[in-house]
């Protein structure tokens, strides 16, 4: 087995990670799924944080626009992350893999309150630390909360799992068939294309911070484990370009 590049990573799983094919909440088999993966590169001995989105089940923007109050609408979103999470959880705890679910807002009857060194404690350990709740504020995307904790946790990459695509394109491959796709970006070419890649706030933080970003595709089979032994799928954002 090659050895993982990595040692600690956070992977960002969006709310579509967890639909699969159906069209809202979520599907077992494909978590379940995601799981058998986790486990693969936590049995190379890498340490594992996920933060999750909640698009499956409820966007806070979208509710907004339809007349929910902003900050309320968010609230409701941050709840539903704890949903993914406890699901998440479980289908991991089914492969035997000890696993802790942490949320930024209150909810200590389904999980620990976020702790930064009980979250890195949690990892150097072993544990697969689940984060729910985004940042705890409202007007925060789950990535910028994924950028957020990355820094925090003092994770060596951002791991940015799309849904049926298996990069950063020039513009949406399932609806352009020109789009070209993007092996190599620095962040600020990223902000300056205004490319789709997660939020400015988010990019941002990675930028000032020099985290490094890989967006790739997980539903491809062990798409997880060839990222974090350094292989050449999806698209790197760094602060420089790499020589080819």
């Amino acid at each position: 087995m090659t050895a993982p590049k990595y040692r600690r990573v956070m992977l960002k799983l969006s709310g579509e990670a967890f639909k699969g094919t159906t069209a809202y909440g979520i599907d077992a088999p494909t978590v379940a799924r995601v799981a058998k993966q986790v486990k693969q590169v936590v049995g190379m001995g890498v340490e594992v944080a996920v933060v999750v989105g909640a698009g499956n089940i409820w966007r806070g923007a979208t509710a907004a626009e339809a007349g929910i109050d902003r900050v309320t609408a968010d609230y409701a979103g941050m709840l539903a992350t704890v949903i993914n999470a406890l699901s998440l959880q479980d289908a991991l705890e089914k492969e035997n893999v000890v696993t802790r679910t942490q949320s930024a807002i209150v909810i200590e009857q389904v999980a620990e309150p976020y702790l930064r060194r009980r979250a890195i404690r949690h990892l150097e350990k072993g544990r697969v630390v689940i984060l729910a709740g985004g940042t705890g504020n409202p007007y925060m995307s789950t990535d910028t909360a994924a950028a957020l904790r990355a820094i925090e946790v003092e994770a060596d990459v951002l791991l940015m799992s799309k849904h049926n695509v298996d990069g950063v394109y020039s513009a949406d491959p399932r609806r352009d068939p020109t789009a070209r796709k993007f092996d190599h970006l620095t962040y600020l070419e990223t902000l300056n294309m205004q490319l789709e890649v997660m939020d400015s706030t988010a990019l941002s933080l990675c930028l000032e911070n020099k985290l490094p970003i890989i967006v790739f595709d997980l539903e491809a089979e062990r798409n997880l484990e060839r990222v974090i032994t350094g292989e050449a799928i999806g698209t790197l954002i760094t602060s420089e370009r790499q020589n080819d």
